[in-house]
């Protein structure tokens, strides 16, 4: 049976340890969330069919798993029919674009971390 070892794990858990602490990430998780939030918010302004901001206003944050998880997401009951659209109207993505943006700069920032 084949075996893989990988070096140099000690060292980067040392480099770990000395340099990031569970606090750090909670900070990235939690600023990367709430700007999440605000990019998804910024892109619910629809120009076509009815808007009464409905939809914008039920965008929520919700941190979960002790602060490691940041949920964005629209509480309107029709939302998936505006992000993804049917057959009878197009689709309108106000969540994915943003955090298309937002992925990256999360990576970025965890990157930054561990550096």
């Amino acid at each position: 049976m084949p075996k893989i070892e990988v070096k140099g794990l000690d060292k980067l858990e040392k480099s770990l340890k000395e340099n990031v602490t569970m606090d750090d990430v909670k900070r990235v998780v939690r600023k990367n969330g709430s700007e999440l939030q605000n990019k998804v918010q910024d892109n619910a302004e629809f120009s076509k069919g009815y808007q009464t901001g409905t939809t914008k206003r039920s965008i929520g944050l919700e941190i979960k798993n002790s602060g490691f998880t940041a949920e964005v997401e629209p509480t309107t009951e029709y939302s998936p029919y505006v992000e993804y659209g049917t057959r009878f109207m197009e689709a309108q993505p106000f969540v994915k674009p943003g955090y298309e943006v937002q992925k990256k700069k999360f990576e970025s920032d965890m990157q930054k971390l561990v550096r």
